[in-house]
């Protein structure tokens, strides 16, 4: 059961928050059903870039991107190196220390 580390932001999770959950579970599943409330406009379909979270540990240790999410990373606000959409990030047995970006494509928060 990995442990997420979710780094403070100041609308979704002012505080940071740290969690454990399943494996076999998407991020973004992970982190709604954990109360923090990121966005999904296209309801974890891969067709937005809203749920964008910027893994800081344990990028290596998750699944690899596919072309499809890479395509939409490129409309990321703040893309970087270790972008991921957490709607395709599954958790795996390794923790993981993610930052949710401040800005969406959708709205500055």
């Amino acid at each position: 059961m990995p442990q997420v580390i979710v780094l403070p932001h100041p609308v979704l999770c002012e505080d940071g928050a740290i969690f454990n959950e399943n494996s076999g579970i998407s991020l973004c599943d992970a982190l709604l059903k954990n109360s923090i409330f990121i966005e999904h406009a296209c309801e974890k379909s891969c067709a937005c870039a809203t749920c964008h979270v910027i893994i800081r540990e344990g990028f290596n240790e998750i699944n690899k991107a596919n072309e499809v999410e890479e395509d939409m990373l490129n409309k990321a606000w703040g893309l970087e190196e270790n972008s991921r959409l957490s709607c395709q990030v599954i958790l795996g047995s390794s923790d993981l220390t993610i930052e949710i970006p401040r800005y969406t494509i959708n709205q500055v928060k």
